[in-house]
């Protein structure tokens, strides 16, 4: 399967702007031949995390616009955004994947970045989410979880392939590019790594995105300018990988 990976210079609290920004590069990733293309931590927003008018509904514009662009090139999208439970005013950082098909699946952060204080606007995720895509098992997490190398090695078993969306400043750009590997290397499966790039908020972004193989072998990286990473994955690759070099038994 093909894996694209779309940076780009997210505006601030514009959804709209990001919509028509992404559109075409949409489109560009699955014309090449990508079947799941993947976007940045809140990519609709940029990581703003200070306002309590930020979050929208489940199955608002930013799922919505996922969907449709999923149906409408028959691919598999997925991106996190503000969203918030029926329960409570504050959002979920909520990374949403959608299918072809027009189902979707959800995954809330578990670990909102107090140091930024996300946590005071944020609610946490209590719950891992691994899905099917064409054969392959996905797990899925959120830019600070990278961190926790135990949300990781809890779901190892059944994933092939992790996907960490992120907004990661460049001041920490080293801890990105490292942790994304380890996870990879640890847990002998790919691990996808998709950052923006830009200025959001007060902070500077610098892209780095990485696809990293089972055994820790980069596949794609990123610079600091808005592009497309492509890569090819296999499940076969990971479960030789497992078979050769059995690692993961000796934990």
């Amino acid at each position: 399967m093909k894996i694209a990976v779309i940076q780009y210079d997210i505006a601030w609290a514009d959804r709209q702007i990001n919509f028509n920004a992404l559109r075409p590069l949409i489109n560009e990733a699955a014309h090449n031949g990508a079947r799941l293309i993947v976007l940045p931590e809140m990519f609709s927003t940029g990581f703003v995390v200070d306002r309590d008018d930020i979050g929208e509904p489940i199955g608002g514009p930013s799922s919505a616009f996922l969907s449709t662009m999923a149906q409408e090139l028959n691919v598999y999208i997925g991106g996190s955004c503000p969203e918030v439970a029926p329960d409570d005013l504050r959002p979920f950082n909520t990374f949403v994947v959608t299918s072809p098909d027009g189902s979707e699946h959800r995954y809330s952060k578990i670990h909102p970045f107090t140091y930024g204080g996300e946590d005071k606007h944020f609610r946490a995720g209590q719950e891992h989410v691994t899905i099917d895509i064409d054969g392959l098992r996905t797990s899925l997490f959120v830019c600070y979880d990278l961190r926790f190398a135990d949300e990781f090695w809890a779901c190892a078993h059944d994933t092939d392939i992790y996907l960490v969306p992120a907004n990661w400043p460049t001041a920490r750009r080293e801890h990105w590019r490292a942790l994304l590997r380890a996870r990879a290397i640890e847990n002998q499966a790919y691990v996808v790594g998709v950052n923006r790039v830009g200025v959001g908020g007060s902070l500077i972004y610098s892209g780095d995105s990485r696809i990293f193989g089972p055994l820790g072998e980069t596949l794609a990286a990123g610079n600091a300018t808005e592009e497309i990473l492509f890569a090819d994955v296999s499940q076969e690759h990971v479960a030789k990988t497992r078979l050769n070099f059995p690692f993961m038994k000796d934990r």
